[in-house]
């Protein structure tokens, strides 16, 4: 009787490989925007410190520049946030996996509305993601204007 429900159980692992690697690629997302993350908080550390010391035509690029990062760093929030809820759902949707399998239930709405919810979310992830990569090339373009105004190197 122990081998008839190992072997029933057998589909059921199969098919939560899907969702377990899943979670694999998002962990993986996940330490990129925190990397993000982490490199825009220390930029906008370093030039709030440059900004206690330079002139006003200096300090409307950096506080050009912040503003940016600021909006960055919420857009990575977003982003980290809703690639958490997308893992979130791959979990549960192999426990779900398990548990309507074990209980011989047919749940195909509710696998199906946590497949749905857990794509949607990634994928509003990546477009939040891809958001903040242009705001990162506009803060570039700021930044190497300053560079070759007249007066600075």
């Amino acid at each position: 009787m122990l081998v008839s429900s190992v072997e029933a159980l057998i589909p059921v692992l199969q098919t939560a490989i899907g969702p377990v690697i899943l979670i694999s690629g998002i962990g993986l997302l996940l330490l990129t925007m925190t990397n993000r993350l982490g490199r825009a908080i220390d930029r906008a550390r370093s030039l709030s410190g440059e900004l206690l010391t330079a002139d006003d035509a200096v300090r409307a690029r950096i506080e050009r520049q912040l503003d940016i990062l600021w909006s960055r760093a919420r857009l990575i929030r977003l982003s980290i946030s809703l690639a958490a809820i997308s893992a979130l759902c791959a979990a549960l949707l192999v426990i779900v996996l398990f548990v309507t399998a074990l209980a011989a239930t047919g749940s195909a709405w509710l696998v199906a509305a946590l497949f749905a919810t857990c794509m949607a979310s990634l994928i509003a992830s990546l477009v939040v993601f891809l958001h903040d990569i242009n705001q990162s090339l506009a803060a570039l373009k700021l930044e190497l204007e300053g560079a070759r105004a007249p007066g600075r190197r």
